[in-house]
């Protein structure tokens, strides 16, 4: 299956190639709505706009996850986790480091690789 991406610019240029289609083949008689084709293009506009800052708060976000892990490090973190017979249970363990894995920052403690949203509680 593919899939793909739909953006405000791609939609705008979709937009104005078949623009300019109907403007070539018009009635001369009943010629487009400027009043419409002005308030369509102010649309594809705003949904750029929207796309921008869509992605603008995402890297914020992104940034400021790594900065809280980082944070971490030293510090006593709870989480569940696995224990050696298959048990899951409540540990607490060191941060020791912060990796990115898929884009995502997790946190390294002995041998567990925990998630940010995996923390139950943090001591200093």
């Amino acid at each position: 299956m593919i899939t793909t991406s739909v953006t405000a610019t791609n939609l705008q240029m979709d937009y104005m190639k078949l623009l300019v289609a109907q403007m070539q083949n018009q009635n001369p008689l009943e010629p487009l709505d400027n009043k419409e084709m002005a308030s369509q293009l102010a649309q594809f506009s705003q949904l750029q706009q929207l796309e921008s800052i869509n992605s603008n708060f995402a890297e914020v976000l992104a940034t400021n996850e790594r900065m809280y892990a980082n944070s971490l490090i030293g510090k006593e973190i709870s989480f569940i986790g696995e224990t050696e017979s298959g048990s899951r249970e409540i540990m607490s363990r060191t941060v020791e480091q912060v990796s990115n894995i898929d884009g995502e920052a997790t946190l390294v403690a002995d041998d567990y690789i925990i998630g940010l949203e995996d923390i139950i509680a943090v001591k200093n």
